[in-house]
């Protein structure tokens, strides 16, 4: 199997400065434009499957991406953000003054009470992981979905159970592709590359041009 993560497109909670966690906030213009622009890189990619998280950031980045390749794209949530709680809707600088904790502690895994626990996120990624591999064994398959749960993915895939233990190092930005692929002669996956933004080189460049950067 060949396995595609892809993160949403910047959305208007983005833009704002807020930790989205579950909230649900559409693409803004910015994010538009960046999604047409991964949907043509990957216009020569193979792909059988398309999965997305059911929050609509990564839903409309999925359905763009789906019809440059023609493909269905199959609502999925399991795979959607991290649960915030309270955390949801406020500015990171709110939330360290809110919850000093997070200073010191990633907000993906504070513990703090209304939050998603590290239990119930392993078993979303043991889930995730092995109806993939149940499923599409042979296949192409892109999943978009959120920073957050893309980067906790990771971890379980490099450290299993554990992976909130250790430092989590990877920076996955609006729109970056992720290709891990499972050979049939390896149990264990092989990571291609992770956070692979050069589709939105172009898009900047432009921004440049035109006095927005």
């Amino acid at each position: 199997m060949n396995l595609y993560l892809i993160r949403h497109g910047e959305s208007l909670g983005n833009l704002t400065g807020k930790i989205q966690g579950c909230m649900d906030y559409p693409l803004s213009e910015l994010g538009k434009q960046q999604v047409r622009s991964v949907a043509h890189y990957l216009k020569d990619v193979q792909l059988n499957y398309i999965y997305s998280s059911d929050l609509t950031r990564a839903y409309e980045t999925a359905r763009i991406i789906g019809k440059s390749k023609n493909l269905t794209v199959h609502k999925w949530d399991k795979i959607r953000e991290v649960n915030l709680g309270p955390m949801q809707g406020l500015s990171r600088a709110e939330i360290y003054e809110t919850y000093p904790m997070t200073i010191e502690r990633s907000i993906l895994t504070s513990g703090i009470k209304g939050t998603e626990t590290t239990d119930q996120l392993t078993k979303r990624c043991q889930y995730v992981i092995s109806q993939l591999q149940l499923a599409h064994e042979a296949d192409h398959v892109a999943i978009v979905s959120h920073g957050g749960f893309i980067s906790i993915l990771l971890m379980y895939l490099l450290t299993g159970n554990q992976w909130h233990v250790f430092h989590r190092p990877f920076q996955i930005s609006n729109t970056s592709i992720t290709h891990i692929e499972w050979s049939k002669k390896r149990k264990k996956p092989l990571i291609h590359y992770t956070n692979r933004t050069e589709h939105l080189e172009s898009l900047i460049d432009d921004q440049a041009q035109l006095g927005f950067l």
